[in-house]
């Protein structure tokens, strides 16, 4: 059920949603939109959209709110092995060329959701034999999905790109029709939740030899995306490098980020600063 919402309501919401979060919601969403914050003023015994905005906005419990609230917005609809490619030959290429000239690479799964991503880079690492070698900071704004990605626990579509020689690897049975991480891989990711708006939160991470971001930007307007690449930029070492969404592409912005082609995937290298 969704409690109704004028124009008006939508407007102010969605601006107050985009000012703590980033996520953008026009009006062809304002249905989707109507729903999802229904659930939760409902579920607080609130009257209208009106009250609900107004709670969030300014009761003492807002922020609280907030965090909830962002479960139900956010779309994690993500797997293993998701546009692997561009993984692989981060973990065969990339990261020993940085292991070369220094002991360990950093590397930050920015927006990680469920973990699937920051995971399968970690068991692609362990192939490998460079975990070991490879500090992976996994961050994200939802606290519920933190809680999935830390317990590791999988099934149903997040499987569905698994080879037979990677499911017995690195999972081992959790019941029907499900598995659960390995701890060897689990141990080689710290979880983090962070606010990507929140840029002193961002600080306190310190820099990084590599970040991705992938298929998270789309759900930005552009000016958020460039103060969002820009602060990347800035979390980045010397040389580092930026991973984007196959969809997605910097080029546009004008970054202070080259684009690069290795092994038929696409990657930005931090060319100044």
């Amino acid at each position: 059920m969704a409690l109704p919402m004028s124009p008006q309501v939508f407007s102010i919401m969605s601006q107050l949603i985009e000012e703590r979060t980033g996520l953008h919601y026009d009006a062809r969403d304002s249905q989707l939109f109507a729903e999802r914050l229904s659930v939760r003023a409902l579920e607080l015994e609130l009257d209208s959209l009106l009250e609900y905005y107004y709670f969030l906005r300014y009761d003492e419990g807002g922020a609280r709110e907030l965090d909830a609230l962002v479960d139900h917005l956010v779309i994690n609809e993500t797997y293993f092995y998701r546009e692997a490619d561009q993984l692989r030959v981060l973990v065969d290429t990339l990261v020993p060329s940085i292991l070369a000239q220094k002991r360990a690479a950093r590397i930050w799964c920015a927006a990680c959701s469920t973990g699937e991503e920051a995971l399968t880079l970690a068991m692609m690492l362990e192939e490998r034999g460079i975990l070991d070698r490879a500090a992976i900071v996994a961050t994200d704004i939802s606290a519920r999905v933190l809680a999935r990605a830390r317990a590791g626990l999988y099934g149903g579509r997040a499987l569905r790109n698994l080879r037979d020689e990677d499911r017995s690897r690195h999972f081992i049975p959790a019941g029907e029709a499900a598995v659960r991480v390995r701890d060897e891989v689990r141990a080689g990711i710290e979880w983090r939740r962070l606010n990507l708006l929140q840029f002193a939160q961002v600080d306190e991470l310190g820099t990084f030899d590599v970040i991705l971001c992938r298929n998270a930007l789309i759900y930005f307007r552009d000016e958020t995306v460039m103060r969002l690449v820009e602060r990347f930029g800035q979390s980045l070492s010397a040389g580092g490098l930026l991973l984007v969404g196959a969809s997605e592409s910097l080029l546009r912005f004008g970054t202070l980020f080259a684009c690069e082609e290795h092994g038929g995937a696409f990657f930005y290298r931090k060319t100044s600063g």
